[in-house]
């Protein structure tokens, strides 16, 4: 599975850089702390598969990286997607790497 680090997309994001970013987390979770990523939770991907791109880099992502993980393997063995990036250690790296004004639970 390609992952991508925390820094890594903060970098896309400061460059403007053309990618989607899908949050597999829950509404609660969301609502308490997020990047702005789309919200597609886990048990409702594989449903809305149609939303997510397949002619950009896609960066999945969660709390710590599991959930997300397991959702792109999903994806890729159920759609065939062949775009998607794993956000290494989720939120919560995000949250001690980038931005502590995140919450972390």
């Amino acid at each position: 599975m390609k992952e991508i680090t925390v820094s890594e997309l903060k970098e896309m994001m400061d460059e403007g850089k053309d990618f989607q970013l899908i949050d597999v987390r829950e509404p609660n979770e969301y609502e308490f702390a997020n990047i702005e990523g789309e919200l597609i939770p886990l048990s409702t991907v594989l449903h809305n598969a149609g939303k997510i791109s397949r002619d950009k880099m896609v960066v999945v992502h969660c709390r710590s990286g599991k959930r997300s993980g397991d959702a792109i393997r999903m994806l890729e063995q159920q759609h065939g997607f062949d775009n998607l990036y794993n956000l290494k250690g989720g939120i919560t790296a995000w949250s001690i790497e980038v931005d502590p004004d995140v919450p972390r639970y």
